[in-house]
């Protein structure tokens, strides 16, 4: 059982280790943890969840804070001292409630525990110097890269793309808490009768202004928790990935193919639209990704779904000219989730936008034959730039016989932007509480 700060502070540091170099996604990575360690109060796995979180969003700013009081560079030190440091320094200057005092005897606690009592006078030497010099810990706020603990190459890319304003508005939601959202299951609770069970429950809900059956939840200590995601009266899904499943403007009698559907959100929000002779097959490239799948339309008792595992690149010849509607959500940069999934920023380079870019086009020249004849197709990625988005669209309509259609019938009309009626939208991250998403959709002639 774990009892202390120092124990929570280890298996905090076993994380940002684990996403580190084995390159787990951070969101798997602590929602692993937080399930091992179940029996923990609500206070510690906050403790664990917030200082893993706060870590890897603010990690080039805590880098450009250590080497402003350290001789040697971040890059230089052993991986589990710049850790120790990293999530020290976030401690001392993000999180009010932690004795500095005590940040730095756990910090010197954990580096002689794992090894490196050699090294602890030079982490103590470094959060002690810290502590008594504050006026040094105030960043450069004309400098965007460590001011909102954003890469480089990111700050420069959208600048030169959206201008500094905006970059800056995206920077900043960034660093916002992101708060979980849920959709409700058709035809379970009401939104009211939803609001007052979180309420009895201790749980803020707070329902989205564009789409009344998605709620953002705080206050709770594990989704798992709660019996209304238990017993499949809601599922999690963000709000940008609702409007995209009702771009669709799916009928009840629709043959759908969803060809990267884990963890299924989208599939299972249109499968409730559907009705006798609707269908929708839901499509990902792993067994683990289906098992997800299939996890979530057992919980929500989804109907009219068939989970299967198909590589979106590979051609299914019975599938040809069968669908009604083809969503493709496309593995992407994941840009616009950034406030979601930190460590993306981490990871993500401009040569991968380019290569994802490419990947997205060969996916979009199998999946478009599926779709019949005045069938529709639903381009979709997490992203914000122009090379996996504007880019592709103009591509696609000059290559394959398909014409953007509006979106202004399927979308909330307090969503405005001069794009609607040509066929697509850029959500830039933070409009209208959503994350970055990008959505187009288009009819076969």
């Amino acid at each position: 059982m774990m009892t202390n700060s120092e124990n929570l502070r280890d298996v905090v540091c076993d994380l940002l280790l684990e996403i580190e170099r084995e390159q787990v996604p951070s969101h798997v990575a602590i929602r692993r943890m937080l399930e091992k360690y179940q029996y923990l109060s609500a206070g510690e796995r906050r403790f664990i969840s917030r200082l893993t979180r706060g870590t890897l969003e603010r990690q080039i700013t805590l880098d450009w804070m250590i080497e402003r009081f350290s001789s040697v560079k971040i890059k230089k030190m052993k991986p589990v001292i710049r850790t120790i440091l990293r999530m020290s320094v976030y401690q001392i200057k993000y999180m009010d409630g932690v004795p500095e005092s005590a940040v730095c005897n756990e910090a010197v606690k954990l580096a002689k525990k794992r090894g490196f009592k050699n090294l602890s006078g030079f982490v103590n030497g470094i959060l002690r110097n810290m502590i008594r010099n504050p006026e040094k810990l105030k960043v450069p706020e004309d400098d965007l890269p460590v001011c909102y603990s954003q890469p480089r190459w990111l700050a420069d890319y959208w600048e030169q793309c959206y201008g500094r304003e905006n970059t800056v508005k995206m920077f900043e939601w960034f660093l916002r808490e992101q708060p979980l959202t849920v959709r409700l299951r058709k035809n379970g609770l009401t939104p009211e009768m939803f609001q007052r069970r979180m309420e009895t429950q201790g749980v803020e809900a707070v329902q989205n202004p564009l789409i009344p059956e998605a709620f953002s939840l705080k206050g709770f200590d594990h989704l798992g928790a709660l019996p209304e995601f238990r017993d499949g009266l809601c599922t999690v899904q963000d709000v940008s990935s609702m409007l995209a499943a009702k771009a669709a403007g799916v009928k009840p009698a629709d043959k759908v193919i969803d060809v990267c559907a884990a963890p299924g959100g989208k599939s299972i929000q249109i499968s409730e639209l559907l009705g006798e002779g609707g269908k929708i097959i839901s499509r990902d490239l792993t067994e683990s990704k289906v098992a997800l799948i299939e996890e979530n339309i057992q919980r929500m008792k989804a109907q009219h779904i068939l989970a299967e595992c198909q590589d979106a690149l590979v051609y299914v010849p019975e599938d040809k000219a069968s669908a009604d509607i083809v969503i493709a959500d496309l593995p992407c940069s994941g840009l616009g989730v950034i406030g979601r999934k930190a460590d993306i920023k981490y990871r993500v380079t401009l040569e991968d936008i380019k290569a994802l870019s490419k990947l997205q086009r060969d996916i979009l020249t199998v999946v478009s034959a599926y779709v019949k004849p005045g069938g529709c197709l639903i381009y979709s990625t997490c992203t914000v730039t122009s090379e996996e988005n504007e880019e592709n669209v103009r591509w696609f309509q000059e290559h394959f016989p398909f014409e953007a259609e509006s979106l202004a019938e399927f979308l909330p009309e307090r969503i405005s932007a001069d794009t609607v009626k040509r066929g697509y939208i850029q959500l830039m991250p933070g409009e209208y509480g959503t994350d970055g998403f990008f959505i187009a959709r288009f009819r076969r002639r």
